[in-house]
C-alpha cells in the first residue's frame, strides 16, 4: 500500500507556472504507475497525465499537451507535475493516483491509491 500526498497549488495569474509534487509512503513510488488528474467543480475527474513504471512512457490530456511535464524522482518517492501557460480553465483539484498495473491510464477505475488533492486557482 502507499499513501500520496500532493503539495505546490495554488494562486497563479494566466500565463504563469506552477509545478505539482506527489510524495509517495509507504511502499516505494517505483512500484507504481503513475497519474495526475484533476477535477473542477461540477465536472469529472479526468486524467491530465501519467507515467509508466520505468518512466519510459507518458501520456497526456490533449488540453495540456505541449505545455506541462510530468515526471518522476523514484530516490525521492515523488512525482511532479510542470505547468506552463495556465489559464482559467486550469482551475481545478489536481489529484496524484497510483496503480500497479499498466493498461488504459485514461481510466480513472484503474488506479488504486489517491491523494487528497490540491488545489490549482489561474486567474485572468
Amino acid at each position: 500500500q502507499v499513501q500520496l500526498v500532493e503539495s505546490g497549488g495554488g494562486l497563479v495569474q494566466a500565463g504563469g507556472s506552477l509545478r505539482l509534487s506527489c510524495a509517495a509512503s509507504g511502499r516505494t513510488s517505483s512500484t507504481y504507475h503513475m497519474g495526475w488528474f484533476r477535477q473542477a467543480p461540477g465536472k469529472e475527474r479526468d486524467l491530465v497525465a501519467a507515467i509508466s513504471r520505468s518512466g519510459g512512457m507518458t501520456v497526456y490530456a490533449d488540453s495540456v499537451k505541449g505545455r506541462s511535464t510530468i515526471s518522476r524522482d523514484d530516490a525521492k518517492n515523488t512525482v511532479y507535475l510542470q505547468m506552463n501557460s495556465l489559464n482559467p480553465e486550469d482551475t481545478a483539484v489536481y489529484y496524484c493516483a497510483a496503480r500497479e498495473y499498466s493498461g488504459n491510464y485514461y481510466s480513472i477505475r484503474e488506479y488504486d491509491y489517491w491523494g487528497q488533492g490540491t488545489q490549482v486557482t489561474v486567474s485572468s
